[in-house]
Formats: C-alpha cells, structure tokens, sequence
C-alpha cells in the first residue's frame, strides 16, 4: 500500500485557529446581542463552513439580519486578524511537513474555508514552496461535507483517490474526504472530540501520530512489499 500525496485540512488541523474563530464570532455577533458559549460553538459551530454557520445562528438567534450580512461581517473580522497574525500551527505540523516534503510526497491543503487565511499560513511559515496545491471554499460552490473540495484536488493534482490520504479533525471534513473515496486519518481537538469518526480510518491523537503512522501503513510497508 503507497500513496503519493498528502491532503491536509486547514483550521483545527494544520493551525488552532478554531477559540479564534469564536473570538470573531462573538465580535460579529455582539452586534445583535448574542454570544456563543465555548460548549455551544463546539457542539453546533467548529469545523462548519462559514455560510453554514451564518444560516444556522440567524435562524436559530433569530438575528434581524441574513446570513450573507453575517458572512461578510465574518470574514471581515478574519481578514483584520489575518492581517496582524497568522493562526498559531497546531503541535508537530512544522516537522510533519518537512518530513512528507523530504519523502517525495505532494501536499495539498484542501479547506472548506476561504484561500486568505490558508495563504497567510503558507506564507508566514514559508511553506509555499512544499506544496503542489491548496483548494478552498472559494473553489467549490459546494463546501464540506460535500467532496467537491476533494475531487477538484484529485482533479488538480492528476491522482486517483487511492494515491492520497487526508487528515482532517472534524466529521464535516472527514465526510467530504471519504465521499470522494479518499482514505482519511482523524485527529480530534477540544472542539471536535465529540464528532463522529467513524468513517476514518485511525483516530489519533496528534500530527506527530499522523506522520508516524502514514510512514509505517502507507510508506514503509509499499517499500517491503
């Protein structure tokens, strides 16, 4: 069993950006009087696309707005941080990628986020020469947990679903990676621990685990065969 590419999520797996996304969540909806509590983002919001999460909170705050006011008064927020900062890199993914890079394999960031915060990450960890490709929301009228996102990066990269694996932390990413026929290792955060992972195939505990595992299943394992 070998692979040729690696097909990484962005927020919640390459970088922690998710506390701050409710940050400018909360920013937004201070607006209206409504505040998100830590347990009801990670239930209802984490990981889910930003018109998504828009549609939701008007409906169920009963926001006098609509959700296109929200999503631009969202990614507004998001540009001003991305402006001063970048998100902060979630623990071993500096490594992980220097070690995929240095095997020969292609990376790819596949979001169902906007491209802006993916290319102030790439950027200010000077990671852009290390990777094939970056696909996001902005790509797809579909976003996950649709495989749109997926399939374009299969598409793009001119590889089968079999030549890849994806890392995602979210079910909503997990899905997207599986409809489109693409293995997928699940790394659960705070936010997401209690989505279902059951289309994955390994739970585990961080990227360091990740790269470990991909280099015993999928590398070592294609050089013994």
């Amino acid at each position: 069993m070998s692979i040729q590419a690696v097909l990484f999520d962005h927020d919640g797996t390459l970088v922690n950006s998710e506390p701050v996304h409710l940050e400018l969540w909360n920013a937004v909806l201070s607006t209206y009087g409504v505040q998100l509590s830590d347990q009801l983002y990670k239930d209802l919001y984490a990981g889910v696309p930003t018109p998504a999460n828009a549609s939701d909170l008007v409906s169920r705050f009963g926001i006098p707005t609509d959700a296109v006011v929200l999503v631009e008064a969202k990614n507004l927020e998001t540009v001003r941080y991305l402006k001063q900062q970048s998100f902060p890199l979630m623990p071993g993914v500096a490594q992980t990628i220097s070690s995929f890079h240095q095997l020969g394999l292609k990376l790819g960031v596949v979001t169902g986020a906007s491209a802006n915060g993916v290319g102030v990450t790439l950027r200010a960890n000077e990671f852009e020469s290390l990777f094939s490709l970056t696909v996001s929301g902005d790509d797809v009228l579909r976003s996950k947990p649709e495989p749109d996102c997926y399939l374009l990066a299969l598409e793009r990269l001119s590889l089968q679903p079999e030549d890849c694996i994806a890392i995602e932390d979210t079910e909503h990413g997990l899905r997207a990676a599986a409809v489109a026929g693409i293995k997928c290792l699940a790394i659960p955060t705070e936010m997401s621990r209690h989505h279902d992972f059951s289309l994955a195939s390994v739970v585990l505990p961080n990227m360091n685990a990740a790269c470990e595992y991909i280099q015993r299943v999928y590398l070592d394992g294609a050089r013994e065969a």
